[in-house]
């Protein structure tokens, strides 16, 4: 009697029964996939088929001590060292990617069988379809019953990101004690967060990440195969400089055009955004309320774009450091439609977000940090400013302390602020502690930090012209329910100001540039909106906090396109941090 993946695996053979017979050369590279029984195995070749397996063949060989078996018969009686592989080619083509399984004890041993796969021109174009990028302000997911708040932690360091090795979704490398210090890190930084489920990769790197992170959580994490790294085919496993060697132009592309990078007949990045929104699927049917994500670089991305509907032309855009955190909310409507999706925060990591110059691997030419002002005499019970011009309170002005100490990492040129009283004093603030960081040692040198005002930075106009008491409550997606009107003066002002701001960092003979705009959380998430090039319909995806500091760096210099290293950064303000997760009490939103 056939075992479920023979009965799976020749189904998919006879309806295929007319390609040609493949023929295989085995290499000792393989690239690991992940499978713990007969029904996962059929499970694991259908998802490759939905992933892009287009024009492909798929064949399953074992592996022993005693040589390569793809005859069909059964591996080796009683071995513990065979290794099942999953070769998958164009059809037709002499080369072949090879997926190692995982040995295969004696008790999971499985019949040798070939499956192929060839999709009709019309298949092909729908599958296109599906996988066009495009932009709207938030994808179709289903209603949720109540609010959702997800977290997502890319892994720590791991062996083949210290030896700058293409790792995608290989299995080969594993945390480093760097890596493990950060997931430490990352623990104690959520110790304190309440988290009904992790779900977590399956990927060796990932996955320890995820049990350092969880600690002594009694429910198990449930490993989801999707949430795997980027599938990268030939590229994994090459060193950076052997990519360039061997791919040439295909890895340029890889580097200046991923969107449209191809490789052995494949389209990663679109076929990972095909992927994040599946996961998406998953995680919001999960019954829980606050979920901890641990998976990668890419694909956190990929699962951060989707979800407020940004497509795969956003990749390396919004930036995954390894253990940054970045937060979710899904928001339900009361008419059962799609959530209501607002980006809390990205890429909140252990250490400084400002550290370094590097903006996914290319060195950063110029930086605009965002800084929201901090808490003020006139605010709401929910800490926000809405109107008025009202100076600092105490709090504020310890807010703008923590976050000039924060500043202290870069060489600030100047500082431009709304002409808002709050504003003004947090501007000056990092203004004194920019001038006097020279005079710190013996040697002092007093530098000049020039500070300015900007009028379309100020709020005060767009919001004394309207009824503030029938605002929202200050809350991530708040702008999603402001007067359409009010949106709409606010997007045209701060349009204006961010090609001023464009203006401030144009000067080319000044490599490193760095200038802090200090604005009212409402005009910075704008910013960033425009820095994105996104419409008014996505301010409520955004929410920033009252201190909280924002970073968007420059490759390419001020012509070219924003890359967002993080959002909402407010963990230099120590115990007036804002909380990760937050109480979810029946009838209580985040």
């Amino acid at each position: 009697m056939r075992s479920n993946t023979s009965q799976c695996a020749y189904a998919k053979a006879e309806e295929a029964s007319k390609e040609k017979t493949l023929h295989v050369k085995t290499e000792e590279d393989e690239v690991p996939a992940f499978v713990d029984d007969d029904e996962d195995l059929c499970k694991s070749l259908e998802k490759g088929r939905r992933l892009g397996l287009k024009n492909h063949e798929e064949e399953i060989i074992t592996k022993e001590p005693g040589g390569l078996h793809r005859d069909g018969r059964m591996s080796g009686s009683g071995s513990r060292h065979s290794t099942m592989f999953l070769v998958v080619r164009p059809c037709g083509s002499s080369s072949a990617g090879i997926h190692r399984l995982h040995p295969t004890p004696s008790s999971h041993r499985s019949r040798n069988v070939v499956i192929r796969c060839s999709l009709s021109s019309v298949q092909e174009k729908k599958e296109k379809a599906e996988l066009d990028s495009e932009l709207q302000p938030s994808l179709a997911f289903p209603p949720i019953r109540a609010a959702k708040r997800v977290v997502l932690v890319r892994h720590g360091q791991s062996t083949w990101n210290a030896e700058g090795r293409i790792q995608g979704s290989s299995n080969f490398s594993v945390l480093t004690k760097k890596g493990e210090s950060q997931a430490e890190t990352s623990r104690q930084m959520l110790i304190d967060d309440h988290f009904d489920t992790c779900f977590a990769s399956p990927l060796a790197r990932s996955k320890k990440t995820a049990e350092i992170i969880w600690g002594s959580r009694q429910d198990p994490i449930i490993t989801d195969f999707d949430l795997r790294e980027i599938d990268l085919y030939s590229f994994q496993g090459l060193l950076k400089h052997e990519g360039k060697a061997k791919f040439g132009s295909a890895y340029r592309q890889w580097q200046v055009d991923a969107e449209n990078f191809i490789i052995d007949g494949h389209y990663p990045v679109r076929e990972l955004w095909e992927r994040a929104r599946s996961c998406w699927t998953k995680i919001l049917a999960h019954d829980s309320r606050s979920v901890l994500v641990v998976a990668h670089n890419a694909v956190n991305q990929a699962l951060v774009a989707t979800a407020i509907g940004l497509g795969s032309e956003y990749f390396r855009t919004l930036l995954q450091s390894n253990c940054g955190v970045s937060v979710l909310d899904f928001i339900p409507r009361s008419d059962d439609g799609s959530p209501h999706i607002c980006l809390n925060r990205l890429n909140q990591t252990p250490g400084s977000p400002i550290a370094g110059g590097k903006s996914g691997g290319r060195e950063t030419s110029k930086r605009i940090v965002l800084v929201c002002n901090g808490s003020t005499q006139g605010n709401t019970e929910d800490g926000f400013p809405l109107g008025g011009d009202q100076p600092l309170n105490m709090l504020g002005v310890i807010q703008s302390q923590k976050s000039a100490e924060l500043l202290l990492d870069l060489r600030v040129s100047s500082i431009i602020s709304s002409p808002n009283k709050a504003c003004v004093g947090t501007a000056s603030v990092i203004s004194q502690v920019q001038e006097a960081a020279d005079c710190l040692g013996a040697d002092c040198v007093p530098r000049y930090v020039e500070m300015k005002q900007m009028g379309e930075l100020d709020i005060k106009s767009v919001m004394t012209n309207n009824d503030i008491s029938n605002f929202p409550p200050f809350q991530p997606g708040w702008l999603n329910r402001v007067d359409d009107g009010l949106r709409t003066t606010l997007w045209n002002q701060s349009g204006k100001a961010w090609l001023s701001l464009l203006d401030e960092i144009s000067d080319e003979s000044k490599p490193g540039e760095v200038i802090v705009a200090v604005g009212h959380p409402a005009i910075n998430i704008a910013l960033m909106g425009h820095c994105l090039n996104l419409s008014k319909e996505w301010l409520g995806s955004f929410h920033l906090d009252a201190g909280s500091v924002s970073v968007l760096d420059f490759p390419d210099g001020a012509k070219g396109k924003g890359v967002i290293r993080c959002i909402n950064y407010t963990a230099h303000l120590g115990r007036w941090s804002i909380p990760i997760t937050r109480s979810t009490e029946d009838g209580e939103e985040f």
